[in-house]
């Protein structure tokens, strides 16, 4: 396994971004970029979009603008996208971060607000996946009640899942995690109906075995089954789970989140006694405001790629699409790509092979 401190930090780190895609397009990813670009004087951006779209950055520092003559829209079909658009401002950030062998990447890692669909489609298509890892996986954070956050994977991009692709997503979220938070062996719980091994249906508890097994060889730190709860609690660093539980325990925390603040609002603006009140707890209603703001935890890698790609909601604000820049950022830096390629090794030659395990069966 790979230590946290074996990777020197990249500089300058340099961010492709689709500024065409999501809601708002380049009224919201042009002032985040700008806002971004001056909390980090050594960072440098690849702006990719409409040549109109980008007319205002032409005389940024530290930016370079690469015209695309298609936008892939909110609710175009991934056919769409992956096949008759291509050269979309999605597909040409994507193509920044691809390295080929007599060439490096133009960028160390690209974000997008687009349809996720269709910018896991393009980003597969185009840099393919690492050796060892089947299927990508969408990993973001989620606030808990140790003033931090879980990482939770996979939200979304994988439907159904095997058992090995749990345990896989459990080896990428630890390279994350290990990468960003400087964590040297966070520990990795499996999303279940209970915490006892026996719960869960047949994959779960085939991935339980696995997850086990790698635990016991060192490759991952297996804290056991957890239950949804326990996401909040912050009982582990890293949740898996397949991506329709988790894209459901994501849109479900998003809108406990959003119906809680309006409540409090509601309850403060009552009468003039309540609004009284609301003044005298507004330094502590701030405070609860900033906790739950997702727009604070914006930004999910894609991971397993053979290249760094971060998915912004396409509904975001520039305060959260900065925060997407900033954790694409944080990635790039500490070399996240090479720490997934390094799990993954160390993985595959740790633990029998799926051929060998039908041949003992």
């Amino acid at each position: 396994m790979t230590a946290s401190g074996s990777h020197a930090t990249v500089s300058p780190v340099r961010l492709s971004v689709d500024c065409m895609g999501g809601d708002h397009g380049p009224s919201v990813t042009l002032p985040a970029c700008r806002a971004f670009l001056d909390k980090h004087p050594e960072a440098e951006l690849v702006l990719v979009g409409l040549p109109e779209a980008l007319a205002p950055a032409k005389d940024w520092a530290r930016v370079t603008l690469v015209h695309a003559s298609e936008v892939v829209t909110m609710d175009d079909p991934v056919e769409v996208a992956l096949r008759k658009k291509k050269d979309s401002s999605m597909r040409v950030a994507i193509n920044q971060v691809k390295a080929s062998a007599d060439q490096p990447a133009v960028a160390h890692a690209c974000v997008s607000a687009g349809n996720t669909g269709a910018l896991m489609a393009v980003a597969r298509y185009l840099l393919k996946t690492v050796e060892g890892i089947d299927r990508p996986a969408i990993a973001s954070v989620m606030p808990n009640q140790r003033d931090g956050y879980t990482t939770v994977l996979d939200l979304g991009a994988n439907v159904d899942c095997s058992a090995e692709h749990l345990l896989q997503f459990a080896v990428m979220g630890s390279a994350l995690v290990s990468a960003v938070e400087g964590k040297d062996n966070p520990t990795v719980g499996l999303l279940n109906i209970g915490e006892e091994a026996i719960k869960g249906s047949e994959v779960i508890k085939k991935a339980g075995e696995l997850l086990r097994t790698a635990g016991s060889r060192g490759l991952i730190n297996f804290y056991g089954n957890v239950e949804g709860n326990d996401i909040f609690k912050g009982t582990s660093d890293i949740v898996v789970c397949d991506g329709f539980v988790g894209n459901v325990a994501l849109k479900t925390a998003e809108g406990l989140a959003t119906m809680f603040a309006n409540f409090i609002k509601q309850e403060f603006t009552r009468n003039a006694l309540t609004k009284m009140v609301a003044l005298v707890a507004m330094p502590v209603l701030n405070q609860f405001k900033k906790r739950v703001d997702h727009r604070r935890y914006n930004g999910a890698a894609l991971l397993g790629l053979r290249g760094l790609v971060f998915k912004s909601h396409g509904s975001a604000d520039a305060f959260a699409f900065e925060n997407a820049l900033n954790r694409a950022y944080d990635a790039a830096r500490h070399r996240l790509l090479d720490r997934v390629h390094d799990r993954i090794a160390a993985t595959l030659e740790s633990l029998p092979s799926q051929d060998s395990q039908s041949s003992a069966a």
